[in-house]
């Protein structure tokens, strides 16, 4: 099965649970494995985050969502800036508590991850994770 969405959404703090929602719904209908959708839902968390935390004056972003019966694949665009991922791996050490620890997240929670200008000019995050399904629960036949 397949399913796969897109929403377009205000740059503000609210609609980040809004569309944490709507993935975990979508998720938990294929069967989704609990901890798989943890750590998807940690990683769009961070993505919109970075994107309402640094878009600037822009009014919305867009996230697309297209989940199939092995991966599940998660774009997060915007029309700000962008930011060079090298850059900020060469900048100094600096402690946790001071934030900027979504990229180090997002990496650890997902297998592909990307940045990159898209060919209309936004900027995007590119996610991708690979699913593990639950296994089949033993059913017991009647006596």
């Amino acid at each position: 099965m397949n399913i796969a969405f897109s929403v377009r959404l205000p740059v503000d703090a609210q609609s980040v649970p809004l569309v944490r929602g709507l993935l975990r719904q979508a998720l938990e209908h294929l069967g989704v494995a609990a901890a798989g959708i943890d750590d998807i839902l940690l990683a769009l968390t961070e993505a919109c985050a970075n994107v309402v935390q640094h878009a600037g004056g822009h009014e919305e972003y867009q996230v697309d969502v297209a989940i199939d019966d092995t991966v599940c694949r998660i774009s997060v665009i915007d029309d700000g800036a962008g930011f060079d991922p090298e850059a900020i791996a060469d900048e100094p050490a600096r402690s946790p508590l001071d934030g900027g620890r979504g990229l180090l997240l997002m990496r650890a929670l997902v297998d592909r991850l990307a940045f990159r200008e898209t060919e209309d000019g936004r900027h995007g995050v590119f996610l991708e994770k690979q699913l593990a399904t639950p296994s089949p629960r033993l059913r017991l036949l009647p006596t």
